[in-house]
């Protein structure tokens, strides 16, 4: 049986030996961790914060005293944590799950300037350090994509997931209205390498995430593998001529 080591993955349009691509995710945000959500605004012309108020309306904590609990994995900024807080009760309570360090920093400091209590914890979404059915909802907003075993990643989510609990991914997707989809591709490999490079010194990191999107599965079959999985009524919205879908699944 080959190892890992031997398994190829995809890190953007290269392939790499499965165990190498974590890390070399990893330096991918240690080195844009601290503008990263300015860029989200820059490369996305604020779109990102409607895709995640959606996100966060499909999560709809309860506004009352009933508890809730929120695992956001590859989460780190706090940035989807924090909404989740502002529109829960008091019985919310969210706990943001990244592999980066770098990333959870961040998080943490904003965290304590605008005192949202939230829990950050460094956790490998294919290997989660929390109990069988722990929370009410699991999100990972752009985050699965990066995951070298995503398969391994959803089988985590589904068994930390309560009976009941719902799983929300928004991610980048396949743009299907004609003319949009060139626009879009030389905006994405012309302009947005070049912004980051502007703001983070770092053209190559946001190249990668741009080859990153177009290699994640199409919308019918990440939903397959969301089934795949052991998840029940799984379902996606498409969102701006498919760039982004919002996939749901449950554990029945």
């Amino acid at each position: 049986m080959a190892n890992a080591k031997e398994k190829q993955a995809d890190f953007g349009f290269r392939q790499v030996p499965l165990g190498d691509k974590q890390a070399l995710v990893d330096d991918v945000f240690h080195s844009v961790a601290r503008r990263y959500d300015l860029m989200n605004d820059l490369m996305s012309g604020g779109l990102h914060r409607a895709w995640k108020a959606a996100l966060v309306t499909a999560v709809n904590p309860p506004k009352g005293e009933t508890p809730f609990a929120l695992l956001d994995l590859a989460g780190g900024t706090g940035d989807v944590a924090f909404r989740v807080v502002d529109a829960g009760g008091p019985g919310t309570r969210v706990t943001v799950g990244d592999i980066n360090a770098d990333m959870l920093q961040v998080g943490r400091e904003r965290a304590e300037k605008s005192r949202h209590d939230v829990e950050f914890i460094e956790a490998n979404a294919e290997a989660l350090p929390f109990p069988d059915r722990s929370f009410d909802c699991v999100t990972i907003a752009f985050g699965i994509r990066n995951v070298p075993q995503i398969d391994v990643a959803l089988g985590e989510i589904y068994r930390v997931l309560k009976i009941g609990g719902r799983f929300l991914c928004l991610e980048f997707s396949s743009v299907d209205v004609p003319g949009l989809d060139r626009l879009y591709d030389l905006y994405s490999f012309n302009v947005i390498p070049a912004v980051g490079r502007a703001v983070t010194g770092d053209a190559e990191a946001y190249r990668y995430l741009v080859e990153s999107i177009r290699k994640f599965p199409r919308r019918e079959k990440f939903a397959g593998m969301i089934r795949a999985a052991g998840f029940g009524r799984a379902s996606f919205e498409s969102m701006t001529g498919g760039v982004v879908a919002l996939h749901s699944g449950w554990r029945l």
